[in-house]
């Protein structure tokens, strides 16, 4: 089991117990260990019961949990609870900004016990004079419901990656004389779908009935062809009905070894998957930028990193270190600031600190550089969360929203435009907000916001955590016609994180971003001047 699902399961487990209204103590041990475990680097999997009662917030029996759930892929006692809860109940945990609490209510005073009781609750208005909820809860609760249905059976690419490469390596075993690849949207590096897509060469029937038989309980979805075909069929999967069709125009043979060839035939550039589905693909033939676009190997530098400062699992001299062995030229840290109380924001006082441990770094870590960062909060009005004095101090400022989400556009507007305009904001952190398949980001006019960044000198963030991919790779294009850079961010909160900018990679590339409009692929020297002179403007 990955450390995520680990945690996952004992976030479940203390939400059950609050259901059912258990210790209180037990319960946030539970939550803390759930929250812990996630950022944990080494693999929960591979540690033995003594190593795991060292990791922090986890004593002798939660570590005695962790082991048995990951040899075992069970929790006893989740599954205690989870044999007394209706099923339904249990999906309504999923609803943010409720809690558990309130679901009791739900289900014990409503007697509602699955979501679609509860939508048609809300619609019969039979939760305003509920104690504890009102018309804006019921409001909330509703479009919430919505996003759900829209969001099911829907995966991100992040969580399919492992399952598509182990069930590639098994069947390659088994039989490598027949061409496979994935293909679809998968291929095409959606950043949600419903599935993944096979493609074989393969006409024996026997075996492709063991097959399906085989995979049936995932999300995949095999399709076959003969040996002659495999290339064209695989083009034809992994582009669009335009792209395939305006290529297939040019098309004469009827048998390839490559989907270059096929390119090639047609006269024009291999064109990667990711980049068949939005028509910008010919602009950049036609411009000759397809080879300009960014790449992992491109970026020079880690922008937007969390230490043990604030929640961050890693201290600022491991981190450092990490990223310099990875072969990054710097590191901007930035962790929460004061108003995150919750994720141990920095207080005046230990940003102080934070700025001297950085200096003595820096001197040991050369020519690796930390530049001294903050993500700050954009508080409700737009300010953003610290006095000038303080601002001044930061070589460069991350501005995010992260409390108060529920907001139309014309607040969110408003917020986000004045700390645009703040003259300390050097990049505009994850602009909606939204975390995939789990909450909607607040609607913003992205046109103006770009504008607004253009105006103001400010960079946009691609937050390439694979739960947000905000700022959306769609409008990447008008940000380059704008003149906005946009950072490619990976939002860490440990050493694995660090590896995610290569999620942001693939979105980047979808949205057809030029290493040249890349902020963090500018070298240490470059990257330096970019916000010194942005500074001092």
């Amino acid at each position: 089991m990955t450390n995520i699902e680990i945690a996952q399961h004992f976030v479940l487990f203390a939400d059950l117990m609050e259901l059912h209204g258990e210790n209180s103590f037990k319960i946030k041990s539970y939550e803390y260990a759930g929250r812990t475990l996630k950022k944990i680097n080494e693999s929960l999997s591979d540690l033995s019961i003594e190593e795991l009662e060292k990791v922090d917030g986890v004593g002798k029996a939660i570590a005695a949990k962790i082991f048995h759930l990951a040899h075992t892929g069970k929790l006893d006692l989740l599954e205690k609870y989870l044999a007394i809860t209706p099923i339904g109940v249990v999906e309504m945990m999923r609803l943010k900004g409720i809690g558990s609490k309130k679901i009791a209510q739900l289900w014990k005073e409503l007697n509602i016990e699955s979501i679609g009781e509860l939508e048609y609750a809300c619609q019969e208005n039979r939760l305003i004079e509920l104690k504890g909820f009102g018309f804006k809860t019921q409001e909330n609760i509703l479009q919430q419901i919505q996003f759900i249905k829209q969001s099911a059976h829907q995966f991100l690419w992040s969580n399919l990656e492992e399952l598509a490469n182990e069930i590639l390596v098994e069947i390659q075993q088994d039989y490598p004389s027949f061409l496979i690849s994935t293909a679809g949207d998968f291929r095409r590096k959606k950043i949600t779908l419903e599935g993944i897509d096979f493609l074989m060469a393969l006409e024996d029937d026997a075996i492709q009935t063991f097959i399906l038989e085989k995979y049936k309980q995932y999300p995949v979805y095999f399709e076959f062809c003969s040996q002659d075909d495999f290339y064209l069929k695989l083009l034809q999967m992994s582009s669009d009905k335009e792209h395939f069709g305006f290529l297939s125009f040019k098309l004469q043979a009827s048998k390839y070894t490559s989907e270059n060839q096929i390119y090639e035939e047609a006269g024009f550039p291999f064109i990667a998957p990711e980049l068949r589905d939005n028509q910008i693909e010919w602009k950049l033939v036609e411009e000759n930028k397809l080879d300009k676009l960014v790449d992992l190997q491109d970026i020079k530098g880690v922008v937007h990193a969390h230490s043990t400062y604030s929640d961050g699992t890693n201290t600022l001299e491991d981190l450092a270190t990490y990223c310099k062995h990875q072969g990054f030229e710097y590191l901007v840290i930035s962790d929460h600031s004061k108003s995150a109380f919750y994720a141990n924001g920095l207080s005046e006082e230990r940003i102080i600190l934070q700025h001297q441990a950085i200096d003595k770094l820096n001197e040991q870590l050369f020519p690796f550089k930390i530049f001294k960062s903050i993500e700050s909060d954009i508080l409700y009005d737009g300010e953003l969360d610290y006095d000038t004095s303080l601002l001044k101090s930061f070589d460069m400022v991350i501005a995010s929203v992260h409390s108060q989400l529920k907001m139309n556009e014309a607040r969110a507007m408003l917020r986000l435009i004045n700390a645009i305009e703040n003259p300390y904001t050097t990049i505009l952190g994850h602009p909606t907000g939204r975390l995939l398949l789990s909450r909607a980001g607040y609607p913003i006019d992205h046109k103006k916001i770009i504008d607004a960044c253009a105006a103001n000198q400010v960079c946009i963030e691609l937050n390439a955590n694979p739960y947000r991919l905000d700022l959306d790779y769609k409008w990447i294009s008008y940000c380059q016609e704008k003149g906005v850079k946009i950072s490619i961010n990976p939002d860490a909160h440990n050493l694995r994180g660090v590896q995610d900018i290569r999620y942001g990679i693939f979105a980047a590339r979808k949205g057809a971003l030029l290493k040249e409009n890349t902020l963090n692929a500018l070298s240490k020297d470059n990257f330096e001047k970019y916000i010194k002179t942005k500074n001092s403007q």
